[in-house]
């Protein structure tokens, strides 16, 4: 792995070069590994990190380790977090500069509070008019790119905390839109008032966000009903473990042996 110095990070390496999953020896995470797990429904990236974290201390015998992820996934999200321990944490922000790649499914005729499953409805809309043309060349008008908001309840931070936080007290919340990139949304399949789709967008882009705007251009509203991430600049999804397959491989693992 070729890595060289850069003014924003200590050491960059090559995305292309950067070995994934690439671990023999408990000592090899203080190194640094860069892991690809399939985070499960209703897991916080947190709770994942945290997972990882706390059997590593175990194995290791030690207090602390890093370990950090790369890019949040929702808690009603599933697909691929990228999981950095020891050294390779210096590498989270350029891995998350990469580009992301989303399936799911978005539901016309209700809007919620959190632009998916988390809020309950607060406000229905005609879907009678809803065609496969009419979503399709609204969905791809948002292609390059638009000014997104993101949706108060969120991580996004707000006067230096998560806008959520706020949110959930029934505080009012104001967020900036900021130019987001959409290099692909294409609707797969569409039964009415639900449709699949498949988004490849750049960092910072909100899909719960994406599905409500699409909403509002088509006169109706929209909410997120299920989101998978499957590809994160040019790590996959198909090549990250479960989390059960994560901890049986750590568990398994033993210290190298000392030279003679």
């Amino acid at each position: 792995m070729v890595c060289h110095e850069n003014k924003a990070f200590p050491v960059i390496c090559s995305r292309m070069e950067l070995e994934v999953n690439q671990f023999e020896h408990l000592e090899d995470f203080k190194e640094g590994v860069v892991l690809l797990v399939d985070k499960p429904l209703e897991w916080t990236s947190f709770d994942v990190v945290n997972k990882v974290r706390g059997i590593l201390r175990r194995k290791l015998k030690v207090k602390k380790i890093k370990v950090g992820h790369a890019g949040t996934l929702d808690p009603l999200a599933t697909g691929l977090l990228v999981i950095c321990t020891g050294k390779m944490t210096k590498q989270i922000q350029y891995i998350m500069d990469g580009e992301k790649g989303y399936t799911g499914t978005i539901l016309f005729g209700g809007t919620t509070p959190s632009f998916d499953l988390e809020t309950e409805v607060d406000q229905t809309y005609p879907t009678d008019h809803l065609t496969a043309e009419l979503l399709k060349e609204k969905a791809q008008a948002f292609e390059p790119g638009y000014m997104q908001t993101a949706p108060v309840f969120s991580a996004k931070k707000v006067d230096g905390k998560a806008a959520y936080l706020s949110a959930r007290k029934g505080k009012e919340v104001k967020i900036e839109p900021r130019y987001v990139m959409i290099h692909q949304f294409k609707l797969t399949s569409l039964a009415l008032p639900e449709v699949e789709f498949d988004v490849e967008c750049g960092k910072g882009t909100y899909i719960r966000s994406l599905a409500h705007d699409l909403g509002k251009q088509v006169d109706s509203g929209a909410h997120l009903t299920s989101l998978r991430r499957y590809r994160s600049g040019e790590f996959h999804v198909k090549d990250a473990f479960t989390i059960e397959s994560l901890m049986e491989r750590i568990e398994g693992l033993q210290y190298r042996e000392s030279a003679p």
